[in-house]
């Protein structure tokens, strides 16, 4: 019996299993680098947010919670002082005092006495003084305003002037600029007195000018 085995086939080499692409490869592992960048980011970012958070409350927990301090006291302006009022100059008996509009008066020659019993008042002891007014200005002076009152001792008591012969008052006449005036003048003053006060004003305007001190 004949064989009719067919011969074996030849054989063939197994296959290959499929070669990967490297420019695939390269694609996936950047995408893979890129997603793992952003989570980083993104975890820290998260975690910086958190941190402020936690920092600004903190912050305002702090603020908060710090007590006032009721006893501070809000400081104001002091006042400017007010300049004391010193009163009139004083001036001895025998000073000179000058006026702004250059007039000077002056007293001079104290010597006591005795009214006349013709006098007002009569037979009363004073002080008898000289009153010189000088008009340096260039303007006229009304000396017929020319005012004089006295008072003695330690408590100021009021002296009356004295009107006798020689013994007129006040003058009559204007004082003309660059000339002077001297008019005689007595106030009271017992005889165991020696504080004097003189107070003269040289016309209507000015001032009175305060004169002290000790007659013998």
């Amino acid at each position: 019996m004949t064989d009719i085995t067919p011969p074996p086939m030849p054989g063939f080499p197994p296959p290959q299993p499929p070669k990967k692409s490297r420019s695939n490869a390269v694609i996936i592992g950047s995408a893979a680098a890129v997603i793992a960048a952003i989570v980083a980011t993104g975890v820290f970012v998260a975690q910086s947010g958190d941190d402020k958070d936690d920092t600004g409350s903190s912050a305002s927990e702090t603020a908060d919670s710090a007590p006032l301090n009721e006893d501070t006291v809000t400081a104001e302006e002091e006042p400017e002082p007010t300049p004391e009022d010193t009163g009139p100059d004083v001036f001895g008996l025998s000073d000179t005092v000058s006026y702004e509009h250059d007039v000077d008066v002056s007293l001079s020659k104290f010597t006591r006495g005795t009214s006349s019993e013709y006098a007002s008042p009569e037979n009363t002891p004073y002080v008898k003084f000289t009153v010189k007014v000088v008009n340096s200005s260039s303007s006229t002076v009304d000396t017929t305003g020319l005012t004089v009152s006295c008072s003695y001792g330690e408590e100021g008591q009021t002296s009356e002037s004295i009107f006798d012969e020689g013994l007129d008052g006040s003058p009559t006449t204007k004082l003309l600029a660059g000339r002077s005036i001297s008019t005689p003048w007595a106030c009271e003053l017992p005889k165991g007195e020696t504080v004097l006060q003189v107070e003269v004003s040289p016309d209507y305007e000015s001032e009175a000018a305060i004169f002290t001190g000790s007659v013998k």
